[in-house]
C-alpha cells in the first residue's frame, strides 16, 4: 500500500536515504536541526505510520527501534515529479522550467548542468522519435 510521502514524511526519508538507517532520536534531531519542532513521539507516530503505509520497515537493536527505507529516492523524486506537473502544470513539462529559472538565480554551473542534462535527453529521445516516425503508416 505505497502511496506518496507527506512532506512530513519526505522528511524523515531525506534523514534514512543520507544515512541508510536510523534510530527514532536520529532521525528526530536530524529533522530539528532542518527546522522542525517536533517531539520524539511526534517522530516515533510518524514513523509508525509511515511503516504502515509500506515507506519504511524496523528492526529492534536493544531498546531501539532502527528504521530503514523501503522506497527508493530516485523513483520519489520520479513520481512525485510527475505528479506535481500534473497537478500545477497539467502535464506540460515546459511551463516547469520556465517558472523554475524565473524563480530562483542560477549559477552558471547549475545552468551548465541543465544544459547537459537537456542534451542527455535530446540524445534518449532521438531513436525513440526515429522509430516512431518509422511506424506510423503513409497517409
Amino acid at each position: 500500500m505505497t502511496g506518496n510521502p507527506t512532506d512530513r514524511e519526505l522528511e524523515a526519508l531525506k534523514v534514512l536515504w543520507s544515512r541508510g538507517e536510523a534510530t527514532v532520536r536520529e532521525i528526530c534531531d536530524a529533522m530539528n536541526d532542518a527546522g522542525a519542532e517536533l517531539a520524539y513521539t511526534t517522530v516515533l507516530s510518524l514513523l509508525q505510520v509511515m511503516e504502515q503505509k509500506g515507506l519504511v520497515n524496523h528492526r529492534r537493536d536493544g531498546k531501539a527501534y532502527v528504521y530503514l527505507p523501503l522506497i527508493e529516492r530516485d523513483r520519489t523524486f520520479r513520481d512525485l515529479t510527475g505528479g506535481f506537473l500534473d497537478r500545477v502544470f497539467d502535464g506540460a513539462v515546459s511551463d516547469y522550467p520556465v517558472h523554475a529559472l524565473e524563480s530562483r538565480d542560477l549559477s552558471a554551473d547549475e545552468l551548465s548542468e541543465l544544459e547537459a542534462m537537456i542534451a542527455a535527453a535530446k540524445e534518449r529521445a532521438s531513436p525513440r522519435r526515429k522509430a516512431s516516425r518509422r511506424k506510423r503508416p503513409d497517409g
